[in-house]
C-alpha cells in the first residue's frame, strides 16, 4: 500500500511550483525535465549548458540532500527487472517526443500557462498511468504472479 503523506506532498509540490516559477523568471523557459535533460546532449541549441547541467544536478542530489538533513533514508522502490525497466524508459521517452513534452512541462508548467494542448496531454498521460497501475495491480499480478 502507498503511505498518504499530505505535508510531505504539499512541501514537495510548493518546491516543485517554485522552481518552475523561477525557471520561467530567470531564464524564460519552462521547467521541462525532458526538454532540459534532452538539451544536455549534442547539438546544443541555445547555450545554457550549465543551468541545464544544475537543474538535472539538483534533481539527483536532491534525495541526498534530504536525507543528510533529516537523518532519514530516503527510500524509493523500483523494479529489479532490467528489461522492464529499459522498456518503461523507452516508452516514456517515446511519448515525451511525440507529446511535445513530459509531466512538468505539460502537467507544472503548461496547465499553470493554460495550454490547451497541455490539457490534452496532461489528460492523456494520467490516464495512461491510472490504466497501467490498474493493470499491473489487478490484472499482472493476479495472472503472472498469482495473487
Amino acid at each position: 500500500m502507498t503511505e498518504f503523506t499530505p505535508v510531505a506532498s504539499l512541501i514537495g509540490g510548493a518546491l516543485i511550483g517554485l522552481s518552475a516559477v523561477l525557471m520561467m523568471l530567470l531564464e524564460g523557459r519552462i521547467a521541462g525535465i525532458s526538454g532540459i535533460a534532452g538539451h544536455l546532449l549534442p547539438p546544443y541549441r541555445d547555450g545554457g549548458f550549465g543551468g541545464r547541467l544544475a537543474f538535472i544536478i539538483g534533481l539527483v542530489a536532491a534525495p541526498f540532500l534530504v536525507a543528510a538533513v533529516t537523518g532519514a533514508p530516503v527510500v524509493q522502490t523500483v523494479s529489479s527487472n532490467a528489461a522492464l525497466m529499459a522498456a518503461a524508459g523507452v516508452l516514456v521517452g517515446f511519448g515525451s517526443v511525440w507529446g511535445g513534452g513530459c509531466t512538468s512541462g505539460h502537467g507544472v508548467c503548461g496547465i499553470a500557462r493554460l495550454s490547451p494542448r497541455s490539457f490534452v496531454a496532461t489528460g492523456v498521460f494520467m490516464a495512461t498511468g491510472f490504466i497501467t497501475v490498474f493493470i499491473v495491480r489487478h490484472v499482472f499480478a493476479r495472472h503472472v504472479i498469482g495473487g
